[in-house]
């Protein structure tokens, strides 16, 4: 079966998605589980959350909208957690692919690609962004929502190429992913999006989190193992402080005006 993306796709949004998921459904039946793909279980989690969120979702009701019996689908995915991280990491494809188009623009221009790339994430899926926005990401120095190791590693790798420090890079890193997180997760809630971890558990099993990073491959990520011991740093009290006093310089321009 020719493998497809579930990723979000450039001024795409859920008609393509649902295009994509009923062309995989139309070429064959699948008695005990014939024709499943990992990708297409996953596509199909991420439309259900798109239409009842995280909390909606099950193995039985995918296994029914995939006309299969629940346990074909264990072939692919290995339970709660395998197939929430799966949804998480179709969402995030697309945006590596657009920050690494964005390499070699003027930092700014590339911070605005950032920007608008996760916000679309968040725009076209509100009610699954909560995972991009909460769930453990791979390793405890990364940080949502530009949480996996490519996309970090770009952005990193742009802003060091535009004359940025190793620590201000980290910094960027550090104060944009906040400020993405806050803005966009407020968003997705008003949006309709729960904000809290679903209240019924997919299935009786789920992989268990990693505490540490061990699991984690920086063979193909040069900027992130670099600056791996900035990016390690805990400054949350300083960017907490920072932050506080940005929004009050910004109230007293509003207000002297």
């Amino acid at each position: 079966m020719k493998k497809i993306s579930c990723a979000l796709l450039p001024g795409s949004g859920a008609d393509v998605q649902e295009a994509v998921i009923m062309t995989e459904r139309t070429k064959g039946t699948r008695p005990g589980g014939a024709g499943l793909s990992r990708s297409l279980i996953v596509a199909t989690a991420l439309a259900q959350i798109d239409r009842l969120g995280p909390q909606g979702l099950s193995m039985r009701s995918l296994a029914v909208e995939l006309g299969v019996e629940a346990m074909s689908l264990y072939r692919y995915v290995h339970g709660k957690e395998d197939l929430l991280e799966g949804v998480v990491a179709s969402l995030m494809s697309e945006l590596t692919s657009h920050l690494e188009e964005a390499e070699g623009a003027h930092w700014q221009e590339f911070l605005q690609r950032v920007a608008h790339s996760v916000r679309e994430i968040a725009t076209e899926h509100p009610k699954a962004f909560p995972l991009v926005a909460t769930r453990h990401p791979a390793a405890p120095w990364l940080r949502p929502p530009l949480r996996s190791i490519e996309v970090v590693d770009t952005f990193l790798r742009s802003l060091t190429r535009n004359g940025f420090s190793d620590a201000l890079a980290v910094d960027a890193y550090r104060a944009f992913s906040s400020f993405l997180l806050g803005q966009l997760l407020l968003q997705s809630v008003v949006r309709g999006a729960e904000a809290g971890p679903a209240e019924e558990p997919l299935d009786e099993g789920g992989a268990v989190v990693p505490e540490g990073d061990g699991n984690v491959s920086l063979d193909n990520a040069t900027e992130v193992r670099r600056l791996r011991n900035l990016l390690s740093e805990d400054r949350s009290d300083e960017e907490f402080e920072i932050s506080l006093e940005a929004l009050l310089d910004r109230i007293a321009r509003d207000v002297s005006q």
